[in-house]
């Protein structure tokens, strides 16, 4: 063999290797004079082993090399062969290969041959019989109609002699390129020149047109050769690009991990695998901190769980596991290893003994019954952490997984790995903000005496996290209850934050007896001044915390309610026969701005009226407007014969399909009435003389009430009281007991200055008043009114005393 026809395999070994095509030029003789490296992986041979050498020492079998050279000798230039035959790889097995020969003629009229060779998995299903033909009929089921590639032959004369495929426009730009190619051969490999591609690959600015010298035996020139990777490699890229795009708008779409596995393997079936499966670690499913990326031999137990599981076949019949359930990963399986040791190709699984599958018999025996003949695992990993891992079968699409699948699959994965650790973080602040915000919501909240109630929180399904809703209920003095709802703008781990400041805040303010529009007042600077704390004067920041409210306080001996909003939603109002309605109640600024005063507005609320306080992500929805909510409100409350429990669920079951924009909360109270059989009152002049009328007539009260072991102590309680507002008062002084789960006892008065408690000394004469009655009751304080102030005290009744 000369060093011409040496140069020429050479130059020919390069582009062939360039495209990365089963390709093999084969000269007059049969020599062996171009070799890619995609044949060396089919075959095992390289190109230094096979160029020079006769093609028909890799047939197997002496009846594949007698029928091809009869077909060498009955066929003309542009004849064509398809045909199934046994090769000889290099380890010395034999593989079945399927072969397209096509003719083209050389200066003397013999035919030179362009052979191209099928995957191993893919066998011709047709006849294996010999088909030569002068100009291009259909090539037998099961082979190649042409070679992988495009292929441009030209002579001498840069005349085509033999073309695969449509011929670019471009052609004649290399004319000058292949007539130095003729006269000093070499190699041409220019990504910037788009030859004879195809029309629709000639703007694939990522495919290349090498161009070499063909020379026979004696390095002669028979012609210039064009490998055009436009027919497979251009096209192979195009689809790359377009499934990376389609990846970027179908994974990612929520920050819900498991949706997140789920939309990984539906892309990989629909462009990829004929099944894949997404496993996740458990701590990523919960939010917190994946596993550690273990060193290279080392192992980790994990425990995973099936997030994402896609399959051509109706019901995934391939799947051990369903999505949401536990993945159980012997610790020899690659699937294990892969976390340590990257991502692993099984281009055609064995499952003979003696392998992984051993250890792993009951997927051993699923993957026989579906067919799964090759397998991709690629680890699932962000920030060094592992996530978990995706697996890419094939069963149905014959062809075994390449290189390159296992390069687009790595992508894909690395893609949709930003996605799930994003959407991981993004669980962890959710858990946290929800833990924070349900250990500072009431668990067990009562209304008692004055109502009962019912109430519900839902969380936001978004993107934006947890909101700052808030409820609360308060018992006041008098038998008293506050309500109230409030909502911290913005969402996470601060409005959580500060929501359960301003609960915190509400009911230190609630404990001063204020009326509403003060308590509002007074939340108001508490959140300007959580809104300054650790910022600069005159920074914007310092305006960027604001909260809605709305309170309310019920007296059930009056049947009244009293409530001021700062930006809320008005209450809804259901009376015992199920009419709703919304009060007109003035709006008040929200918290934070300092644009009070608030104003209240006291209703009549007979016993059995149900009063309902909400957010605004409970009338809220993307596609309607408020007034729309409300009136859904209104209808789902309007059945005065449920309980409170079943309305709460009438109106959450009432909310849109989609999952709320914002967190929506719901209290409900249903009133009673104490009524005059647990309340008296009496008036008084402010004169001392009354002091005893006024302890004769409690005396008496409480023998009614069964109360007369208390009857001492209320007594002093009562002098003490009256005394005092006789004393500092100038009007009339009002006594009333109520009796519910304690017994109270008010007196009101005219002066608006609040007692001061004093510890007397021994030689002191007076002082001792509210001493005595801080001593006797359980409980005490002053609630300022309009017109003056009222003292209470209250004392604990017996349980039997109770339910009297």
């Amino acid at each position: 063999m000369g060093s011409s026809t040496q140069t020429a395999g050479s130059e020919a070994r390069k582009a062939f290797e360039a495209v990365g095509a089963a390709l093999a030029v084969l000269d007059a003789e049969g020599t062996v004079v171009g070799w890619s490296q995609a044949a060396q992986r089919l075959v095992g041979h390289s190109a230094a082993e096979v160029v020079g050498q006769s093609a028909a020492i890799l047939l197997a079998a002496e009846e594949d090399r007698a029928k091809a050279a009869a077909v060498a000798d009955r066929s003309g230039p542009g004849g064509r062969c398809s045909r199934t035959a046994r090769v000889l790889h290099r380890d010395g097995r034999e593989i079945d290969v399927g072969l397209c020969a096509e003719s083209l003629a050389g200066p003397d009229g013999r035919a030179q041959w362009v052979v191209s060779a099928t995957d191993p998995a893919l066998p011709p299903s047709g006849t294996a019989e010999d088909t030569v033909a002068t100009k291009s009929p259909p090539a037998p089921s099961g082979a190649s109609q042409h070679p992988p590639i495009g292929v441009d032959i030209q002579d001498t004369r840069l005349r085509c002699i033999w073309v695969n495929g449509v011929r670019g426009a471009q052609a004649e730009m290399l004319e000058g390129v292949m007539r130095q190619l003729l006269d000093n051969g070499g190699l041409l490999i220019d990504p910037d020149q788009q030859a004879l591609l195809q029309e629709d690959a000639c703007q694939d600015a990522t495919s290349t047109a090498p161009v070499f010298r063909l020379d026979d035996v004696l390095g002669r020139a028979l012609g210039v050769c064009t490998v055009n990777p436009g027919t497979t490699d251009a096209r192979r890229a195009r689809e790359r690009r377009a499934l990376l795009d389609e990846a970027g708008k179908r994974i990612g779409t929520s920050l819900d991990v498991m949706r997140t596995g789920q939309e990984l393997a539906d892309l990989a079936v629909s462009f990829l695998a004929d099944y894949a499966t997404v496993d996740l670690a458990d701590p990523v499913l919960l939010g917190e901190d994946p596993l550690t990326r273990p060193g290279p031999g080392k192992r980790r137990d994990a425990l995973f769980r099936r997030a994402g599981l896609a399959s051509i076949h109706p019901g995934a019949p391939e799947s051990l596991f369903a999505r949401g359930e536990p993945v159980l990963v012997p610790p020899t399986s690659p699937y294990t290893t892969a976390l340590s040791g990257g991502s692993h190709l099984y281009p055609v699984v064995d499952s003979s003994s003696k392998t992984w599958l051993d250890q792993d018999p009951l997927r051993a025996r699923r993957m026989s019954e579906t067919g799964m003949h090759s397998l991709m695992i690629v680890p699932i990993h962000a920030h060094g952490s592992v996530l978990g891992m995706a697996a890419f079968m094939r069963s149905q699409d014959p062809r075994p997984f390449e290189e390159d699948d296992l390069l687009l699959a790595e992508e894909l994965v690395g893609r949709a790995a930003l996605s799930l650790d994003n959407a991981r973080q993004y669980a962890r602040e959710r858990s946290a903000a929800l833990a924070l915000q349900r250990h500072l919501l009431p668990h067990r909240a009562t209304g008692a005496p004055a109502a009962d109630v019912a109430w519900r929180y839902l969380p936001a399904d978004s993107h934006h996290g947890v909101g700052g809703d808030w409820f609360d209920v308060i018992p006041l003095s008098g038998a008293r209850t506050a309500l109230v709802v409030g909502d911290v703008l913005g969402h996470g781990i601060n409005a959580a934050a500060t929501m359960g400041q301003l609960r915190t805040a509400v009911r230190t303010l609630a404990d001063m007896d204020l009326p509403p529009e003060d308590l509002l007042a007074h939340l108001d600077e508490q959140v300007v001044r959580l809104a300054e704390k650790d910022v600069e004067p005159g920074d914007p920041a310092a305006a960027t915390i604001g909260a809605t409210c709305l309170y309310a306080v019920y007296d059930p001996a009056t049947g009244q309610c009293t409530m001021a909003r700062a930006g809320h939603p008005p209450p809804a109002i259901i009376d015992r026969h199920g009419q709703v309605t919304f009060p007109e109640l003035p709006i008040g600024p929200p918290l934070g701005l300092g644009l009070g005063p608030f104003e209240s507005v006291t209703l009549d609320l007979p016993g059995n009226s149900v009063l309902a306080l909400y957010t605004d992500g409970l009338i809220e929805s993307r596609d309607q407007d408020i007034d729309a909510g409300m009136d859904r409100l209104a209808a789902a409350l309007a059945h005065p014969g449920l309980d409170l429990e079943d309305l709460c669920s009438s109106v959450v079951d009432a909310l849109p399909a989609q999952a709320p924009i914002d967190d929506a909360t719901l209290l409900l109270a249903r009133t009673r009435s104490l009524g005059p059989s647990r309340t008296v009152s009496w008036e008084f002049a402010a004169d001392p003389a009354v002091v005893g009328h006024a302890r004769a007539l409690t005396t008496r009260q409480l023998a009614r009430w069964q109360l007369e072991h208390l009857a001492d102590s209320t007594e002093l309680i009562v002098s003490e009281l009256i005394t005092n507002a006789v004393r500092h008062g100038s009007g009339p002084v009002r006594l009333r007991l109520i009796r519910h789960r304690f017994l109270t006892c008010e007196v009101y008065d005219t002066s608006c200055s609040s007692p001061r408690l004093r510890h007397p000394r021994a030689t002191d004469v007076n002082g001792r008043g509210l001493f005595l009655v801080a001593q006797l009751s359980r409980k005490w304080g002053t609630r300022h009114t309009p017109d003056g102030k009222l003292i209470w005290a209250e004392q604990q009744l017996t349980p039997r005393c109770i339910d009297h």
